[in-house]
């Protein structure tokens, strides 16, 4: 993976502090490419330069082991743009993202944790104050840095899936994967063996199932992502039959009352006639 061009210092430095969590940051080779590079080394030697953070390696770690195992030579470059464990990861993250091995889901991974790590500096309040560095590494350091309002904006989905060639929806299932998703079903998504989509669906499922459907192979993923597809589809709809004959007998009973009704106010009013009448005939009389 080729480097930016920092001073180059072609010395063999036995100093190298090697960082487990650095190291860890990055989905480490698989053996295959880890031999592939052993063989360019060995043939080619160390073409790229390892990237130091004063004396911390931050990239080169495969390049550094081999080259300490066959005790060969290699260069390193001193980076002055790190001012925090932060912006190492953030380097990191841009450089891994360009590399064309990476699988879909591990460069969604990479843009996601760059999302999360700037709006964490976003959020932070007061906002931390760095650590006072000499006039030249300061205006260096900050010349380097995006401002906030420009992170904030690279960080959308849609950005995000620009940043790792992805569509918004994958980003958003790989979003699902990592939060709902089984340790089991995140291997098998990596290793390719079930799509991301796949993985999205059967992360909706309780934590068992997840387990057994991984242990069941890439097949049994397969077959449990379909299961939960088709339970997700609508049921058909009921005839309509039943309602509309209720419904007719609903209205012949209104009807019927209402012709009672009627019947029962035309009595009362031909009795209240009655009765009018009577009181004018004793009134005429009287």
């Amino acid at each position: 993976m080729r480097v930016p061009a920092f001073p180059a210092a072609p010395h063999f430095p036995m100093d190298i502090v090697v960082n487990e969590e650095i190291k860890a940051y990055i989905d480490p080779l698989t053996p295959e490419e880890y031999r592939a590079l052993e063989r360019s080394i060995l043939a080619e030697g160390c073409r790229d330069a390892l990237v130091l953070w004063d004396k911390t390696l931050v990239d080169g770690h495969n390049r550094y082991a081999i080259c300490r195992q066959h005790d060969l030579p290699f260069q390193t470059v001193q980076s002055t743009r790190f001012r925090s464990i932060e912006d190492v990861h953030l380097w990191m993250i841009d450089q891994h993202l360009g590399r064309r091995s990476l699988s879909d889901f591990q460069r969604g991974v990479l843009a996601l944790r760059k999302r999360e790590i700037v709006a964490e500096r976003l959020a932070r309040t007061p906002p931390e104050t760095a650590p006072e560095a000499p006039p030249s590494e300061a205006a260096a350091a900050e010349a380097s840095a995006p401002a906030p309002a420009a992170e904030a904006q690279e960080t959308t989905r849609e950005a995000l899936a620009r940043v790792a060639r992805l569509s918004s929806s994958q980003v958003l299932q790989i979003e699902k994967i990592r939060k709902q998703a089984a340790p089991e079903v995140v291997a098998a998504v990596r290793a390719g063996e079930i799509s991301i989509n796949a993985a999205a669906t059967v992360a909706s499922l309780p934590w068992e199932e997840q387990v057994a459907a991984a242990t069941g192979g890439k097949d049994e993923l397969k077959q449990a992502a379909k299961r939960v597809r088709e339970s997700r589809k609508k049921p058909a709809a009921e005839p309509p039959a039943p309602h509309q004959h209720e419904t007719a007998i609903g209205d012949e009973d209104t009807i019927e009352s209402l012709r009672e009704r009627v019947a029962a106010l035309t009595a009362e009013n031909m009795q209240l006639r009655e009765q009018l009448a009577h009181l004018h005939r004793e009134a005429a009389g009287g």
